[in-house]
């Protein structure tokens, strides 16, 4: 059975174990009640690599006072289960107190961070960039693999990594969805059945938006409005944010190439993001 460690040592000497036999280090970051979304990265993880590490740890830094820390599922040996079947090597899942021992220092990526998500979560990704700088450290990987469905941290961590020089390739992976289009999330445990059929309006509107782009509509506002309009049907949705942001900087645009389509909609009191990406940044 996959091996579960806790310190930091205990990961580190498996991963110098794994190097002194000249093997390739992989690593996954998650925050465990892994899904196939995470199974996918696993996968994807294993296949370029001869040692995967996945982190399972749920990490306070990153919620806000009135977020869902407390409430965020945990499944240790579902998520074990789950990474023997895709082929990884080990899980880190240590706690708060192994990862944060009275840390006075944080990572802050600046202006990407400000739009987005971050807008309405403004803590968020100094915790992420904290935590996942902290995993780069300690794990030492030659890669690192991050779903494209969190488009805005897998951006950021891209920015961090150029701008702090770690010597790692960061692999973004495409959105994994259920048979109805919903973006598998572990928060979409939280939603009941009426809620699970209401959520469905994220990925319908952002197809009609893209259907959009697709035939020629050339003005973002247009193609916001009518993502708006669709969300806006749904009773039970609040838009959180509908935004068109620019690749590079995250900044709202008019252009409907290389772009970032972005959503976030309350379903109830459940938070969830989808995105599309048309072309590619420049940076």
């Amino acid at each position: 059975m996959i091996p579960v460690v806790k310190t930091i040592d205990e990961i580190r000497s498996a991963v110098k174990t794994a190097k002194k036999q000249g093997k390739t280090v992989g690593l996954v970051p998650t925050m465990g009640f892994l899904h196939e979304g995470h199974k996918s990265l696993i996968v994807r993880a294993v296949s370029e690599n001869d040692f995967v590490v996945v982190s399972d740890f749920v990490n306070p830094t990153q919620f806000g006072p009135n977020e869902d820390f407390e409430s965020y599922p945990r499944d240790i040996e579902k998520d074990r289960l789950m990474c023997e079947e895709a082929g990884a090597d080990i899980i880190f899942n240590p706690e708060p107190s192994e990862m944060y021992d009275n840390a006075l220092t944080t990572v802050s990526v600046d202006k990407i961070t400000k739009t987005l998500c971050g807008a309405s979560r403004p803590i968020h990704f100094a915790g992420v960039a904290t935590v996942v700088s902290k995993l780069f450290n300690i794990v030492a990987p030659d890669r690192a693999y991050f779903g494209e469905k969190d488009a805005q941290q897998l951006l950021v961590i891209k920015k961090m990594v150029k701008d702090l020089n770690f010597d790692i390739d960061i692999i973004g992976c495409p959105i994994i969805r259920e048979d109805d289009g919903l973006a598998k999330s572990s928060r979409n445990t939280y939603l009941n059945p009426d809620e699970r059929k209401a959520a469905l309006c994220l990925s319908r509107a952002l197809n009609i938006g893209k259907a959009m782009i697709d035939s020629g509509e050339t003005s973002a506002k247009a193609v916001k409005d009518a993502i708006i309009s669709e969300i806006e049907k749904e009773p039970l949705a609040r838009i959180d944010y509908v935004e068109i942001a620019d690749l590079d900087t995250l900044e709202s645009t008019d252009k409907t190439e290389g772009i970032l389509c972005a959503i976030a909609v309350y379903i109830g009191k459940t938070r969830l993001i989808d995105n599309f990406i048309i072309g590619e940044g420049t940076k």
